[in-house]
């Protein structure tokens, strides 16, 4: 299965990535994640750290600019498997090239987020991407390409108008979307986000301090209290979405 996870910056899409490829992989899973992000921190909501997450950064940046005297491979999955790292509970990791570096050809320089994602092998596996903010790696995916994208919308204006966006351009390219409805506090939070996005399939993660802690001290919400409410909500959609995929 392909997941895609897109959504305004600042929304919360790499605390959901991360959480959400760390409860598939503890349930038996095999999860590759795609950090798409132009500030690719998704190792930090994964457990990896902030040394191993700028490391991980980096390499892909020398390989972008063909420097550092790194092996040039001549596939994705070969990219994978020497330029990734492994997170914790088995979760392969790879951070995709920035969007404005163009493609070279080679299997692993200047490899964009939605070839990547469309050339990763699903079959048996989980493919996780975490998005750049707004719709720019939606819109280049083709049809079919991705089976579910999670769309995470805050209870802010802004935010749920991206989320908007980002749902048109998922439906036009044939993937089940899902609305991750994030730090939402009460009713009121709930409702605005229903009114604009309320004919999909919506999940609710409530605000939860263990979140915003875990992003101060750059750990991993699911290492720092997996019984937390939000952390929880997360597992569960990961249990709803292995479920349907069986």
């Amino acid at each position: 299965m392909k997941i895609a996870v897109a959504g305004k910056g600042g929304a919360g899409k790499t605390t959901v990535s991360g959480t959400v490829a760390r409860a598939f992989a503890r349930a038996g899973h095999p999860v590759i994640a795609v950090d798409a992000d132009v500030n690719p921190m998704l190792g930090i909501s994964l457990g990896l750290g902030m040394d191993a997450t700028e490391s991980l950064a980096a390499v892909r940046q020398d390989l972008d600019h063909g420097d550092g005297g790194h092996e040039h491979v001549a596939t994705v999955e070969a990219m994978l498997e020497r330029y990734g790292a492994d997170a914790p509970d088995g979760v392969r990791v790879v951070v995709a090239s920035r969007v404005d570096r163009p493609d070279s050809g080679c299997g692993c320089c200047g490899i964009t987020a939605d070839r990547l994602l469309g050339e990763l092998e699903s079959t048996g596996r989980t493919v996780l991407g975490d998005l750049e903010a707004g719709i720019g790696v939606l819109a280049r995916m083709g049809a079919g390409s991705l089976d579910v994208v999670l769309v995470v919308a805050n209870p802010t204006p802004k935010s749920i108008e991206v989320a908007r966006r980002a749902v048109e351009t998922a439906v036009a390219r044939d993937s089940r979307v899902l609305i991750v409805a994030n730090r939402v506090r009460d009713d009121a939070d709930l409702d605005a986000i229903r009114a604009v996005l309320g004919e999909h399939d919506l999940v609710v993660i409530p605000e939860d301090p263990v979140i915003a802690r875990a992003d101060a001290e750059g750990v991993a919400p699911i290492d720092l209290d997996a019984e937390a409410p939000g952390v929880r909500a997360l597992v569960a959609l990961s249990e709803r979405l292995a479920a349907q995929a069986a």
